[in-house]
């Protein structure tokens, strides 16, 4: 679904990353880790189109990212969710207003989803803040509504970028099933973390693929996980 062939990142010079091989299969899980500032954001972005390599080639569902002008990456990024750790909201819009804004993106009328829309707030325990703004949120609901809204449009690959690092440890039990759930139902499961407790449980419950970044490239972790 997602490839990157030796892929190197530079920025002002300074090589981010190197040579780094990835293959994000249909229905896998995989853990990224690895220190502050290693690299993890970074990769997730060259796996999402915001940034591009600086050498080798990512390939995206079978057509390489050279080959994917402006007009395409739209299109491209309805495919892959992203759940950053600093989720940012419209705060004038209500929690469900938020998570519908990717289908007002995508030109799908937002009216004719409602059923859809009382579903996937349900599944992420929201039913009741439907009408909150976000500011009126804590930070597991607001994790859970990152989710929900990276996830609206029905994607092949959910990335996520430390979507625990602000969360108790109970939250990120509940935010960590969800992902699971996710993956079951085939999602590609692609999450940046540094929080090894949270690995060790997730490895007991999906067959997941732990991978580090130590010294600017992509490694198996160790048997100590």
């Amino acid at each position: 679904m997602i490839e990157l062939c030796e892929v190197s990142y530079s920025y002002g010079g300074e090589a981010l990353l190197s040579d780094v091989a990835l293959e994000l299969q249909p229905g896998s899980f995989h853990f990224l880790t690895g220190p502050s500032g290693s690299g993890k954001t970074t990769l997730l972005k060259l796996c999402y189109l915001e940034l591009r390599a600086s050498r080798g080639e990512v390939v995206f569902f079978g057509r390489p990212a050279s080959q994917i002008g402006r007009d395409g990456v739209a299109g491209l990024r309805r495919r892959i969710g992203i759940v950053h750790q600093d989720c940012r909201f419209l705060d004038h819009l209500t929690v469900i207003e938020n998570i519908a804004l990717p289908l007002d993106v995508a030109g799908q009328p937002v009216g004719t989803r409602r059923q859809e829309l009382d579903e996937l707030l349900a599944w992420v325990g929201l039913s009741r803040r439907r009408g909150a703004l976000p500011p009126e949120l804590s930070g597991g609901e607001r994790q859970r509504a990152a989710l929900a809204r990276a996830v609206i449009l029905s994607p092949d690959v959910i990335l996520a970028d430390e979507p625990t690092g602000n969360l108790d440890w109970e939250m990120s039990l509940r935010l960590l099933t969800l992902l699971i759930e996710l993956n079951r139902m085939g999602k590609t499961v692609l999450v940046a973390t540094h929080d090894m407790t949270l690995i060790r449980q997730a490895k007991s419950q999906v067959a997941a693929r732990v991978l580090r970044i130590r010294d600017r490239r992509l490694q198996a972790a160790g048997a100590e996980l």
